[in-house]
């Protein structure tokens, strides 16, 4: 139960961090990019790869790594989870899932976002 807490600990941590840091950034732009997302995405990858780095090393504990990678990061940007199972799929040689989960997941979750806003829109 404790490490359920330290996770949303975490995430608390991370969404907040997502939204100031997204803003900041985009508000410094004068464009329609998304710069804070894009940001957000790509640091997020970044800091994911660094924290298992760290745990492959044994670094770190696995308690910290679910308190860091599933709570702040978890809750700063899905897409760092999303790049390091990516990362772990080519790294155990699994090229066919690996770009099975690529393309699906960018692919249909397009898809699924353009029907949530269609299902909006018959309500």
């Amino acid at each position: 139960m404790r490490m359920i807490f330290a996770i949303g600990a975490g995430s608390f941590i991370g969404g907040i961090s997502r939204y100031l840091l997204s803003q900041t950034i985009q508000n410094r732009f004068l464009s329609t990019f998304p710069f804070g997302t894009f940001v957000v995405n790509i640091l997020g990858c970044l800091l994911i790869g660094f924290v298992f780095g760290l745990f492959d090393k044994g670094t770190i504990t696995a308690e910290w790594r679910l308190f860091i990678a599933t709570g702040i990061l978890g809750g700063f940007t899905t897409f760092s989870a999303f790049s390091n199972e990516s990362i772990g799929l080519l790294r155990n040689g699994q090229l066919f899932y690996a770009l099975l989960y690529i393309a699906s997941s960018v692919i249909i979750g397009l898809f699924a976002t353009y029907i949530g806003i269609i299902l909006t829109k018959l309500i």
